[in-house]
């Protein structure tokens, strides 16, 4: 939780003053529910609020600090301070049959509610984003890359819709962390309730808003954590693969996108051009440290018969740390993709860079319906796909040195639409497929041949075309 990397909102949620008025809140409801009971006087149920409902400033928190230096326990130190302000006549009620697990574990989850609201928030910012920037460059062409190769055509919409798809699902999987995550353990020792009422965490939860937990072993159950860690996991790693596709499009050799350069800005202490994708290679490393929490909040779920303490420690680093550090990279994520600049004209040039080659299985496909089985097929347009890279000098068959061109390969220079040069050429074809049939497919508008569908998979993920 350094400051370059946080955002206040998050922060103030781990800080001491919201914890101990959590604590505070659930000791002072469980007062009000035991005095419903009859188990304590409701006078002191009264003067536990009247009293002790005041502001944690750094003198009441230093205070409960001071007196955990002799205690050795942060919930004693807590509930000494506040017979402090209570008086012993009364406070001797507070913290009637419960355990410190009982504060410490609904604290926490509360916590982690109000975390995953932030986070929620953050998530609406990056999925209004994509989907702005999804139906501003919905039609606009540019080169698909499978294995970082050209592929076919695609478009800079369906980029920022699949992205879009994906932090949608990762929206719905935290709602259902949260719930999952929303629950309240006021059971006393060993979760019997041998000591309180039960009702009394019915009551509680209710005033937390939260759910009172089926069974607490004097613990919740940690696979609950396990399970909104590790959520938290997935959403960082759709954070990165965002910020991967940019760091890519932003290389000199492709530039098809860049992350927003400010005026003023440096990209080098050394070498004044630059201007580096230094955003996204952040997101990418703070996707890193949110994932660095999945693994100890799994191993957090397996504990000593009815409790131990080996999760206190993990929890109280990685629930600020995870849930501070993918706070911030949801919010800059959402800058970045808002302010991308984005180079239509680059796409265009890289989708005729190679001759139409991207149209081979397209040239696949139609000698296939008409009548040429697949393995001849396929052997035909791989030929002369090969002589299209070659016509460029790259010879697949001679890597370490200069492609050595004949007539054909720089007559083919001269033809905007290489592979349909070489097909018209392969002798292997005479007699097989009408070379007028062939030209026409070629001639159509190939980039429309590709986003034909793009209307039915933005109904698909937006819901209008």
């Amino acid at each position: 939780m350094i400051p370059r990397y946080s955002r206040p909102e998050m922060t103030a949620i781990w800080e001491a003053a919201n914890k101990f008025r959590i604590w505070f809140e659930i000791e002072a409801h469980a007062c009000d529910a035991q005095a419903e009971l009859g188990v304590i006087p409701k006078e002191a149920a009264t003067a536990v609020w009247e009293k002790g409902n005041k502001p944690y400033t750094p003198e009441r928190i230093a205070r409960i600090d001071q007196i955990e230096l002799e205690t050795k326990h942060d919930v004693i130190a807590f509930t000494t301070e506040l017979a402090e302000q209570v008086g012993a006549e009364d406070a001797r009620f507070v913290h009637q049959g419960m355990t410190s697990s009982d504060v410490l574990d609904t604290c926490l989850n509360v916590q982690l509610t109000q975390a995953a609201d932030l986070l929620l928030g953050g998530m609406d910012k990056v999925l209004a984003a994509l989907k702005d920037r999804a139906q501003e460059t919905k039609l606009m062409p540019t080169m698909g890359r499978s294995h970082g190769i050209h592929a076919e055509p695609t478009t800079m919409g369906l980029k920022f819709a699949r992205f879009y798809a994906e932090f949608q699902r990762g929206r719905a999987r935290l709602v259902n962390a949260r719930a999952d995550i929303a629950t309240c353990a006021i059971s006393g020792a060993v979760g019997t309730f041998a000591n309180i009422d039960p009702r009394v965490e019915e009551y509680v939860a209710e005033k937390m808003a939260l759910t009172p937990e089926p069974i607490s072993t004097q613990v919740v159950p940690r696979d609950r954590h396990a399970g909104f860690f590790a959520t938290l996991g997935v959403i960082a790693s759709s954070v990165e693969n965002v910020a991967i596709e940019i760091r890519h499009m932003q290389r000199t050799e492709v530039r098809e996108a860049q992350e927003y350069f400010a005026p003023g800005q440096k990209g080098s202490s050394a070498m004044p051009h630059k201007r580096n994708p230094i955003l996204t290679e952040n997101l990418t490393g703070l996707a890193r440290i949110v994932r660095s929490a999945v693994v100890p909040a799994l191993e957090n779920v397996a504990l000593w018969h009815e409790r131990d303490i080996s999760h206190s420690s993990v929890e109280r680093m990685i629930g600020p740390d995870a849930t501070v550090t993918l706070d911030f990279a949801l919010n800059r994520l959402a800058s970045v993709i808002a302010r991308l600049v984005v180079y239509p004209e680059n796409m265009a040039r890289h989708m005729n860079e190679f001759g139409g080659i991207h149209d081979a299985q397209r040239v696949l496909l139609f000698l296939t319906q008409n009548g040429v089985s697949r393995e001849d097929a396929y052997k035909i347009v791989q030929r002369n796909a090969m002589r299209v890279w070659k016509s460029f000098g790259i010879d697949p068959d001679n890597p370490d040195a200069a492609a050595e061109l004949d007539d054909l390969d720089r007559e083919a220079a001269d033809h905007d639409n290489r592979l349909f040069f070489f097909l018209s050429k392969d002798e292997g074809l005479a007699g097989v497929i009408n070379p007028d049939d062939l030209g026409a497919l070629l001639d159509e508008d190939s980039i429309s041949y590709h986003t034909k569908h793009v209307d039915t998979i933005f109904e698909r993920v937006f819901g209008e075309s």
